[in-house]
């Protein structure tokens, strides 16, 4: 049966108050359409235009079937290669041509990547707040929810933000500061605190997103290290990543990198030379299920775990995406999760009903007791209702909390 791409658009919503963008490639098979994300939040009219203006007339009346084509086609067609918009709009449509593979097939599409290594997926969750005694009681109740990961925050990413200057030069920009030396203190003690605490009980993670020097990351790695981590997040930006191999020669805690990475240059020797332990790129970044899978088994032939990144600023798609991957990974480590429920996204405020994001998608992996399951429908086994999509349109308000300054009031990494 020979099926091709008949149509392509995209469906933009943010039932929740995050914008999320799904990707619909529907065929010549009367009733057959595959759905996939291209979730790009900050910049989600700029995904929307490159699928609708540029992928779409060139796919059109290609087979469904030619996945590895399709995606190359995509990639290489504009000249220039890589980058987050092209990367999210690759990423829908490639999504969505696995999801009509699967369903083509009859079986979801961890039976395609050779099945079950395991029957449920462990996740872990974000436990944040102003104090210890706060995050710990946050952790307490995941703890109760089964959840035997937690990664701890206090006050949000690089410590508790101010919206104005701390003791910033007169004239200083508004935004959000941050003082990244006692932000290193105040980890430390945080962290000696909920061991006190929680003992040994709990695995505890933590995220820097970057947002302290390469050198004073070694101090912090160092400190950090009687805690017993399950591992640091995103120690080093992007941009300072050659930093690693000191790093790592300095510290004993274990590693996580990717969310950010978008070029295989960016992680091939990381994986390669053994300085990560987890890569946790974010799906959609990669340009979807094709890369991601990819780069998976690269990471198990060196040792590598992953951790997929998994926050709110993803559509129900791709944490599917990410849950048929693990459940098919020899080297699956641990999953960031905040999917099904109203989520606990420190960037975030949750915005319209509580249950909108439900009523918008349909068919979503399950978590019960600690443990994700997939639902075992044909594909990645997500459905969605345009009609109730269509009741959440996006915001094109200009992003705040990415506009991170120091206390000189200078920008600073996000």
């Amino acid at each position: 049966m020979n099926v091709v791409v008949q149509n392509i658009k995209t469906i933009c919503t943010a039932p929740e108050g995050i914008n999320l963008i799904v990707v619909k490639v529907e065929t010549t098979e009367p009733g057959l359409y595959g759905l996939g994300c291209a979730t790009f939040s900050y910049r989600h009219s700029a995904v929307k235009l490159l699928v609708e203006a540029y992928l779409k007339p060139l796919l059109i009346g290609k087979n469904v079937g030619d996945i590895e084509e399709a995606w190359q086609l995509m990639h290489q067609n504009a000249y220039w290669r890589n980058g987050p918009i092209e990367n999210n709009a690759i990423s829908g449509i490639d999504m969505a041509l696995w999801d009509i593979k699967g369903k083509l097939s009859g079986k979801p599409l961890y039976d395609l990547f050779g099945g079950k290594c395991r029957k449920g997926v462990p996740v872990y969750r974000h436990a944040d707040g102003n104090d210890a005694s706060e995050i710990y009681e946050n952790i307490l109740k995941f703890r109760e929810q089964g959840i035997t990961h937690v990664r701890c925050q206090c006050g949000g990413y690089g410590g508790k933000w101010s919206d104005g200057p701390l003791n910033a030069p007169r004239g200083a920009i508004a935004g959000a500061y941050l003082d990244p030396r006692k932000y290193i203190r105040d980890t430390a003690d945080l962290f000696e605190s909920i061991r006190v605490k929680a003992g040994r009980s709990v695995e505890l993670i933590h995220d820097v997103h970057g947002r302290i020097a390469a050198s004073d990351a070694i101090e912090l790695a160092k400190t950090l290290e009687p805690y017993n981590l399950f591992f640091l997040e995103d120690i080093l930006p992007l941009e300072q990543i050659d930093w690693l191999p000191r790093l790592r020669s300095r510290t004993s805690i274990p590693l996580a990198l990717g969310e950010l990475f978008n070029n295989p240059a960016e992680w091939r020797l990381l994986v390669s030379d053994h300085l990560i332990d987890f890569i946790r790129i974010h799906n959609t970044q990669l340009g979807g299920i094709t890369p991601t899978r990819k780069l998976q088994i690269l990471a198990e032939n060196f040792g590598v775990r992953t951790a997929w990144h998994g926050p709110g600023d993803m559509s129900p798609l791709g944490h599917a995406a990410n849950i048929h991957l693990d459940i098919a990974s020899r080297n699956f480590g641990i999953q960031e999760w905040s999917g099904t429920e109203p989520p606990n996204f420190i960037l975030h405020d949750l915005k319209g009903p509580k249950d909108a994001l439900l009523d918008v998608f349909s068919g979503m992996p399950e978590f019960k007791d600690g443990y994700v399951y997939a639902n075992d429908k044909p594909g990645l086994g997500i459905d969605i209702d345009e009609r109730e999509a269509a009741k959440y349109p996006c915001d094109d308000a200009v992003v705040k909390w990415t506009q991170t300054r120091l206390p000189d009031g200078s920008l600073h990494t996000p």
